[in-house]
């Protein structure tokens, strides 16, 4: 398993947090970064952008010598290193490609320019399994309001539409339910379930993310992958702890077996 994200030194998010999921769920896992943040669990207060070259170099190391099985995206801060991540995969695909289009951190800071969000759209939706944007990041993709039940499932027929093998718009903001919606070509599955109450959380979607990717690259389906993803999230929630002064981090230390 491959993760290619920014850093986050607090350890809730990022690449620290998709490797803990990679172990949790039984996978090697792997990582290319591409931003270093300044943040905890408070909020994000500075990062430094790795150049775009130094990402594909990166990437093409770990290509070179590890059977990666399946990939996730996370924090692509410009539209340089969206290109330099798009054009390696293109060249040396993966079986599965999973791109969570990281824009805005859980404490509202900024952790893409501009010039991502077309980049992504473009470049990155096209060739992935599948694309998984919160109810912001599918608004930005798609150009639509997506803030019901309806607008979710047309969101994610949308990003089919754009390329994407699959779409799953996680709904964890918008009512009492952690509800999502995956669709894969012309069908949608919904995943409903209850929503574990512990207050303002961080690294959720990196979290969920990256369980699917590794469900992907354990042999199991796309639909078993995420139903799976969801329990290991939901356990995770569960069993968190308010370690800082801000968002609790997940405990990544529990298991998404019997899922």
């Amino acid at each position: 398993m491959l993760s290619i994200a920014g850093s986050d030194p607090s350890g809730g998010a990022g690449i620290q947090a998709d490797l803990k999921t990679f172990h949790a769920c039984g996978v090697y896992g792997a990582a290319v970064v591409t931003s270093l943040t300044v943040q905890n669990t408070v909020g994000v207060r500075d990062r430094r952008d790795v150049e775009p070259a130094f990402v594909a170099a990166q990437l093409a190391a770990v290509l070179d010598d590890l059977p990666v099985a399946a990939a996730k995206t996370g924090m692509l801060p410009n539209a340089g290193v969206v290109a330099a991540v798009a054009e390696v995969l293109r060249a040396r695909p993966i079986p599965a490609l999973i791109v969570d289009p990281v824009l805005v951190a859980t404490s509202g800071d900024t952790l893409a320019d501009a010039s991502t969000l077309d980049a992504l759209r473009d470049r990155l939706v096209p060739i992935a399994s599948v694309v998984t944007p919160n109810l912001r990041e599918a608004e930005a993709l798609t150009g639509r309001p997506v803030r019901t039940r309806a607008e979710m499932r047309e969101a994610a027929r949308a990003l089919v539409a754009m390329g994407a093998r699959a779409a799953l718009v996680k709904g964890g903001h918008l009512s009492d339910r952690a509800y999502d919606v995956l669709a894969i070509g012309d069908t949608i599955h919904e995943l409903d379930a209850p929503r574990i109450d512990v207050g303002a959380t961080h690294g959720t979607g990196c979290t969920l993310s990256a369980a699917t990717a590794a469900g992907l690259a354990s042999g199991l389906s796309l639909v078993d992958a995420v139903k799976r993803a969801k329990t290991y999230v939901t356990r995770a929630l569960a069993a968190s702890t308010p370690l800082g002064h801000g968002s609790r981090a997940l405990d990544h230390r529990v298991r998404p077996d019997d899922a």
